[in-house]
C-alpha cells in the first residue's frame, strides 16, 4: 500500500496515505461491516478512499454501501481500476478490428471483482448482453445458477446471470467458438486458456489474458492459434493492462472539483479518455492503450473525468475542462520533480539490482513450477 501511495502521488499529483485495517471479526473471519464502520468515521479526514484487496463476495457489499453512504468517493481499484484500463484497452482494440463494441460477441473468464465489474461497464458502455458471456469455477453464468441467487451476497453475479448468456453455453470450448474477445482474470496459466479455444475463435479476435504472475496463455501461443491482438497483465510483454494507467487521474479529477461520488459515468469516461489519448498518438495490434510512461494521458483524464461528475451533477466545485487540465498538469509536475529532486540528493534509494533480479527468478520460479 504504501507503494501504491507513491504511484498515487508521483503519476496523479494526489497526497494519500495507506492505512492497513485489521477486518476480521471474533470468529477470525473478515467482517464487511467493520471495513464500512471505519470508511465512515475516516471520512471526515480525507478527500476520498481508495479500497484494496478485499475479497469477493464482500468487495461488492462495502463498495456499494459506501458509495451510497459517504459523501466522499469511495473507489476499488482492483475492481473499478482494472475495468476502466481493460475497457480502455478494449475499445481501441475493436477499432483496430474493424469491430463495434455493440456487435462484440465477448466471454469473460473468472468472475471475481474485477471481471464483473468489466461487465458491468462493457454492458453501460453499448455491449450487448446478449452476446456476453462469464464463466465462474463452476461454469456459465446464467438465470439458472440458483447456487448463486441463493446467495444474496452474490447479488452483482446474480444481476449478471439473469442479464446475459441467454444461450447458456455449457462450457468455455463451446462459448468461444466464433467469439470476437476473450478478457480472462482467472487462474495463472500458461494452460488455463486452452490453445483450441483461441482456434476457434472470429478472424481477428482479441484475446486478454491477465492472469500474474502467469497469463492463463502466452501472448506467442494465442497469436500461432490466429489471435490479432494479446494483452496480458506484464509489462515485459506488448499491451500491458494496467490500472496504474486509471486510479491516479480518476481520482485526481473527482478531487479537484470535489465530487461526493464516483460514478460508472466517470469510470467509463475516463476508460474513454486513456483510450483517446492512445489512438490519437497512434495505436497499432502491439500498442493499443497508455502506458505509465506518457504522462500527459494523467492530466487529460482528470479533466474528462471532472467534466463527467460535473455533468452527473456530484461536484461540489465547477470547473473549466482547462481550469482541471492545468490543475492536474502543475501538480503532477511538481510531484515529479520533487520525487527526482529527493531521489537526486540520495533521501530516496534506486531499488537494487539484486531486489529486481529476485522478482524476476520469483516470477520464473512460477513458471517452471
Amino acid at each position: 500500500m504504501e507503494g501504491k501511495a507513491m504511484l498515487m502521488k508521483y503519476l496523479g499529483g494526489v497526497d494519500s496515505i495507506a492505512l492497513c485495517i485489521d477486518s476480521r471479526g471474533k470468529n477470525g473471519k473478515h467482517d464487511p461491516d467493520k471495513i464500512i464502520d471505519f470508511v465512515k468515521m475516516l471520512q471526515p479526514s480525507v478527500g476520498a478512499v481508495n479500497l484494496e484487496d478485499i475479497s469477493q463476495p464482500n468487495c461488492f457489499k462495502v463498495l456499494d454501501e459506501l458509495r451510497e453512504s459517504c459523501d466522499i468517493p469511495v473507489w476499488h481499484d482492483d475492481a473499478q481500476g482494472t475495468a476502466c484500463i481493460t475497457l480502455a484497452g478494449l475499445l481501441n482494440a475493436l477499432k483496430l478490428a474493424g469491430k463495434k463494441l455493440c456487435d462484440a460477441r465477448i466471454v469473460l473468464l473468472g468472475a471475481g471483482a474485477s471481471n464483473t465489474t468489466i461487465a458491468r461497464l462493457i454492458l453501460a458502455d453499448g455491449g450487448d448482453p446478449d452476446k456476453l458471456v462469464l464463466f465462474d469455477s463452476k461454469g456459465s453464468l446464467h438465470a439458472g445458477r440458483k447456487d448463486i441467487e441463493s446467495d444474496p451476497a452474490y447479488y452483482r453475479k446474480w444481476e449478471l446471470c439473469r442479464k446475459t448468456n441467454p444461450k447458456c453455453y455449457a462450457n468455455e470450448a463451446e462459448a468461444l467458438k466464433d467469439a470476437d474477445v476473450l478478457i480472462a482474470l482467472s487462474h495463472p496459466g500458461p494452460n488455463t486458456v486452452k490453445r483450441e479455444w483461441v482456434h476457434s475463435m472470429a478472424p481477428k479476435s482479441i484475446v486478454f489474458a491477465c492472469a500474474n504472475p502467469v497469463p492463463e496463455i502466452w501472448p506467442y501461443a494465442a497469436k500461432e492459434e490466429g489471435a490479432f491482438i494479446v494483452a496480458t497483465g506484464r509489462g515485459d510483454f506488448p499491451n500491458q493492462v494496467n490500472n496504474s494507467v486509471c486510479f491516479p487521474g480518476i481520482l485526481k479529477g473527482a478531487l479537484t472539483v470535489r465530487a461526493r461520488k464516483i460514478t460508472d459515468a466517470m469510470a467509463i469516461k475516463c476508460a474513454h479518455s486513456v483510450a483517446d489519448f492512445a489512438e490519437a498518438r497512434g495505436i497499432s495490434p502491439d500498442n493499443i492503450t497508455a502506458t505509465m510512461s506518457e504522462t500527459e494521458v494523467y492530466a487529460r483524464e482528470a479533466a474528462d473525468v471532472a467534466m463527467q461528475a460535473i455533468a452527473d451533477g456530484i461536484a461540489r466545485i465547477s470547473l473549466s475542462w482547462n481550469e482541471v487540465y492545468a490543475k492536474a498538469k502543475a501538480d503532477i509536475a511538481a510531484s515529479r520533480a520533487m520525487y527526482d529532486s529527493l531521489q537526486s540528493q540520495g533521501y530516496i534509494l534506486k531499488p537494487p539490482a539484486s531486489l529486481l533480479n529476485e522478482a524476476f527468478a520469483w516470477a520464473i520460479g512460477q513458471v517452471q513450477g
